[in-house]
Order: C-alpha cells, then structure tokens, then sequence
C-alpha cells in the first residue's frame, strides 16, 4: 500500500483517470488533491473533471491567467453542483496560487470534459453556435431556427420524444450550419489564428463542438423507444461526447505534460455497464470503454473504493468483499495495484439513490490502482 502515486503512473504516460464511487463524499475530491500535487512534479501540467467543458474555462481563466475572482470561479465555473463543494474550492485555489509568478508553459491548466446534458435535461445550443459564428464573422441569423430556449431545456423534451426539438427541420438545418461552421473554422485556421490567437481559435472550436454534442444529443432524445433504452442511450450518448472532450483535451496538452481525470468511477471504467437505477436496468459505453479502446495500455484507470461514510449512512464492508479485504490492509487511505487483491464479492445493501456504487467484479478486473478511503470525512 502506498500514499505516492509515483508507484502507480506508467512511463511514459499520457493520462491518468481517477474514479470514485460517489461524488458525495468530500475525502475523494480532497485526496485527489493531494495526488494532483504529486503529478504536478512528474510533470502533469492539467486536470480534466467531471464538469461541462465550456462552463470550466470561467475556471481556467481565473487559475491560468488570473482573470475574475475564486468565488466567480466556482460559481460560474462547475456544473452539478460541483462549485459548491470544498475540495474543488482548494483545487482551484491551489492552482491559482501554484500558477503566480509562472511562465505560461509551466502553467497548469484546469479544464471540463463533461457536456450540460443529464438524463431528464439538456440546454439549448443557441449560446455555443452563436459564440462561434460570432468568432467567424458570419452573417447567420440562428434564432428562428433555435426558437424558444425552453423547447429545448424542458424536462418532456428529453423524456419524450413526441415533445423532442431534436428531430425537427429546423434541427437538422441547424446541424448542417454547424458542421459547415465547424469546416469553416479549420479551413480557415492559419488566418483565423493569425488575426486573432491560437487560444482564441481553439475556444471557439470548443464552443462550436460543445454545441454540435448538443444538437446530436437532442436527436438521440427525438428516439421513439422505450424510457429504459431511451436513458440507456441517452448516457451513452453523454459518455461519448465526454470521450470526445477528453481526446481534444489530451490533444491540447500533449506537447506540455500529462493530463489527470477525475469523475465518476462509472464514467471511467474500462467495461460497458449494466446498472439499476429506479427500476430501471440500465445499459450504457462509459468515457473509460471508449478511451481504454483506442488507447489501450496508455489509458490508466485508478477505480476509488469507499469503506465507511457516516455521511451516506454507509456502514463498514463485510470482510469477504472487495471493501472489506482493502479495509483490513488500509488504515486511513491508500493506493494498492488491483492484481495484489484477492478476488471478493461486491457489496450489498448500498444506497444508489445517494450516488453510492460499489466495486463490482468487472470494474475491480479491469482497474490498474484501487484508491481506498477506509473512512469518510462527512
């Protein structure tokens, strides 16, 4: 067991993702703190959460180049919530501070690899394209495609597909603009970036890409199938546009440094899931699928595992399962590889309604690093 993750990142490497159980207990967002620090010295020069791309360059902005205030950071910066919660407000301070009196190449860089989307909801794209036809200077008149905002935000829109904008004419014109946006901006990339700036021109696509997810997603929503398919498509198509968002990203930092990811361990697992939410049974291609497949062994998976939590009512793990073997060998927290873990059962009797899921047998076989945290800090 070990507390360095120097032990656990492969040379060369590119990115490492980190997974937790929940996102309720506040111990995970605060050890992968620690752990970031750590990779900041082996040369990791970003981190990518589970948090929309567009909303985290607010955030960026302010670690990078010091523009706005912490609080306008988080406020504006996190979706999900996720501003709200005090291991992200150190991370961002952190890196703030870290960044003072640095060059820009020694930077470290804070980006989102999440799209606004949920199961029951998901914005208009109206911001996103208009921002990029905008850094274009097209003269598209987008709003009477686009109509009403809340066409798109309402609840029944995704929920329903007789409701659904996303097969509509005015729709599928829109992704046609979009896609013929998305030429423009990489034909024209030499004398966009020379008038205007590399990071300038890649923010743009960002915007521009953040919306084209959008307009697939409301499409996938326009589906007429049943509710257990339609969220079982719903969060695949999520995850894939979160994947996406990951290999850009990489792409970005590549010639800088090592990326670290954080999200859900549902997200960053290697095997497509089966999961029962609601009565529901669930089937759905993770961010961890889709990446683990096309990168293969440069894609590291660090699962997190939870022994108690008297925040989320979880009692100690029964010795026979996999919690319960890692809470005999670890005190406090610590890194173990999966391989020198005997074989358990998973856990019964958790909470999923709290956002808890334990480790299963596919997850636990297909981790490279188990991240154990015997006690909860809520």
């Amino acid at each position: 067991m070990s507390q360095n993750i120097r032990d656990f990142v492969p040379t060369p490497c590119d990115l490492v993702a980190l997974g937790e159980p929940t996102h309720q207990e506040p111990a995970f967002q605060l050890v992968r703190n620690e752990l970031f620090a750590q990779l900041v010295t082996l040369g990791f020069r970003s981190i990518a959460l589970e948090t929309d791309r567009i909303a985290a360059l607010t955030v960026n902005d302010y670690v990078h180049e010091g523009i706005g205030s912490l609080d306008t950071a988080l406020s504006e910066g996190f979706t999900h919530n996720f501003g709200k919660l005090d291991g992200n407000r150190q991370l961002v301070s952190w890196m703030h501070d870290y960044n003072q009196h640095r060059p820009p190449e020694e930077r470290i860089t804070f980006h989102g690899f999440d799209t606004q989307t949920e199961n029951t909801t998901a914005p208009s794209p109206r911001s996103y394209l208009e921002y990029a036809r905008d850094y274009l200077q097209l003269d598209l008149d987008l709003a009477n495609l686009l109509g009403a905002d809340e066409l798109w935000n309402r609840e029944e829109a995704i929920l329903d597909a007789t409701k659904s904008i996303g097969a509509t004419p005015e729709a599928e014109r829109l992704r046609s603009i979009a896609n013929d946006m998305l030429i423009a901006l990489e034909a024209r990339a030499p004398e966009l970036i020379a008038t205007t700036s590399l990071a300038e021109w890649r923010r743009a696509r960002t915007y521009l890409t953040a919306g084209i997810g959008l307009l697939r997603y409301h499409r996938q929503a326009a589906r007429p199938i049943e509710l257990d398919a339609r969220i079982s498509l719903l969060s695949s198509t999520r995850d894939a546009l979160m994947a996406q968002n990951l290999l850009d990203i990489r792409g970005i930092e590549a010639g800088r440094g090592a990326t670290l990811a954080h999200a859900h361990n549902l997200h960053l697992r290697r095997h497509p899931g089966t999961m029962r939410v609601a009565g529901m049974v669930l089937d759905w291609v993770g961010v961890g699928a889709i990446v683990g497949a096309l990168w293969g062994e440069q894609y590291t998976f660090i699962a997190g595992s939870l022994g108690r939590s008297a925040g989320l009512g979880l009692p100690a793990p029964e010795p026979d399962t996999y919690e319960g073997m890692l809470q005999s060998r670890i005190g406090t927290w610590g890194l173990a590889p999966a391989t020198t873990i005997a074989t358990g059962r998973a856990r019964t009797g958790s909470t999923p309604e709290k956002g808890y899921f334990p480790l299963d047998h596919a997850t636990f076989d297909t981790a490279d690093t188990i991240l154990h945290i015997s006690n909860g800090t809520t």
